[in-house]
């Protein structure tokens, strides 16, 4: 069962889940965003990934906050890193009696202070806008979303298209909407990404609706 609402900290998603380890594991696809997740007990940090990713994880029990494209904060992602203060983390939001509200509230004070990435726009016109030669602008993209601005934009329109194709737009419409060249294009995109075919991917989401989904992207131990 999978359950999400609005985190206490603007732009985030605060989500449980309980899963069977038993079940077949459904591929986590790229959006740009990250998860900061506790799994039965451990903290792991989530994304963003660059392919599609198989889970491995066998946990049965799952609390995550999800940020959106560049809004995790730098303060988070330092902190992460460091192996010690993640183990100490992680055992205090376990032996809490709400861990999805320590996990939250753990983050929340983390940000404390922490400004939101800026909204998205052209390449180009982003470096105009803010004044940085495309080099730097990278750097900046890459501290800020975890990619370069040309990556990001290439996740961004996968989950567009895929949320057109899952609601019935006809691929080449599907194209058309999402800035791809042809529908040749859309495909090539989705198997760079994704690992698999347009066609295969509708009938894997089709499959996927009925079953619950595999909550964690690729991970790695925070």
């Amino acid at each position: 069962m999978y359950e999400e609402r609005p985190a206490l900290l603007a732009g985030a998603v605060l989500w449980t889940a309980e899963t069977d380890p038993a079940a077949p594991a459904h591929p986590i696809l790229p959006d740009g965003c990250m998860d900061l997740i506790r799994a039965d007990g451990r903290l792991l940090v989530a994304g963003p990934d660059t392919r599609a990713h198989v889970p491995t994880d066998t946990a049965a029990r799952y609390a995550g906050l999800r940020f959106a494209p560049g809004d995790a904060p730098r303060e988070l992602r330092d902190a992460l890193w460091d192996g010690a203060e993640a183990r100490r983390t992680g055992e205090r939001i376990t032996d809490a009696p709400d861990p999805a509200a320590a996990l939250e509230e753990f983050v929340r004070l983390r940000a404390a202070g922490a400004r939101p990435a800026p909204a998205g726009r052209p390449v180009a016109e982003t470096a105009d806008a803010v004044g940085l030669g495309a080099r730097r602008l990278h750097r900046r993209s890459l501290d800020a979303f975890g990619y370069g601005p040309k990556t990001l934009a290439r996740i961004l329109r996968l989950q567009r298209a895929l949320a057109l194709v899952r609601s019935g737009v006809p691929y080449a419409e599907t194209a058309a909407r999402t800035g791809c060249a042809d529908q040749a294009h859309l495909s090539r995109e989705v198997r760079a990404l994704t690992g698999t075919t347009l066609g295969a991917y509708t009938a894997s989401s089709a499959s996927a609706n009925n079953d619950t989904a595999h909550p964690s992207g690729s991970s790695t131990t925070a």
